[in-house]
């Protein structure tokens, strides 16, 4: 399953929960890989965590076997018994996006979003609806004026998860990429611009 579904930003949240603690730096990955080894007596390598929470680059899809062992973590039998466990549960929709921010449920085609994360990187969106977004400012970022990608929200100390991202200096693709911002220490800021 991709990294970046809703279900797997769930899990991450269940995790964080069960062990008291958001996992950021390479000592929360070791202190939950050593938890999962604990309970389960089963071994889920840092590296795979860090993949999994977007702090390192790899795969943007994580293994069966992998997201039935964090189920199996939370108390669930497995993978499949947790995403039922899903549907019946009413505090998903908030959980998700918990946290100040910008979602796109509050914004019309033409709003613009400025963002900043660490260290120093700053962007401008505007909203074109249906969850797309251009890049109209860009400030020591890889993404650039003229960009384009989906995203769902902008939360203040979450990563930013950046869907079918288009550079403009490139030809346009049936399927753009997946990109993450801040993945260490989320986004820093985010305001919706009003113009004067």
């Amino acid at each position: 399953m991709n990294k970046y579904a809703p279900e797997i930003a769930t899990l991450r949240m269940d995790i964080e929960h069960e062990v008291k603690r958001k996992i950021r730096t390479p000592y929360d990955f070791e202190f939950l890989s050593g938890a999962i080894w604990e309970r389960l007596h089963e071994n889920i390598s840092p590296t795979t965590l860090k993949r999994l929470w977007g702090y390192i680059d790899g795969a943007d899809t994580t293994r069966r076997t992998t997201l039935c062992l964090l189920a199996q973590f939370l108390g669930y039998a497995d993978w499949e018994a947790y995403l039922a466990s899903l549907a019946t549960r009413t505090d998903i929709e908030s959980a998700a996006f918990e946290g100040e921010g910008v979602h796109i449920d509050d914004l019309q085609p033409g709003d613009r979003v400025e963002v900043t994360w660490l260290p120093n990187r700053r962007c401008v969106f505007r909203y074109e609806g249906e969850a797309r977004f251009t890049v109209v400012e860009a400030e020591h970022s890889k993404l650039q004026v003229g960009d384009t990608f989906e995203t769902a929200a902008f939360l203040i100390g979450q990563p930013m998860y950046l869907d079918n991202l288009c550079h403009a200096d490139q030809p346009p693709t049936a399927d753009g990429m997946s990109y993450v911002a801040g993945s260490k220490h989320g986004l820093h800021t985010v305001v919706r611009l009003i113009d004067a």
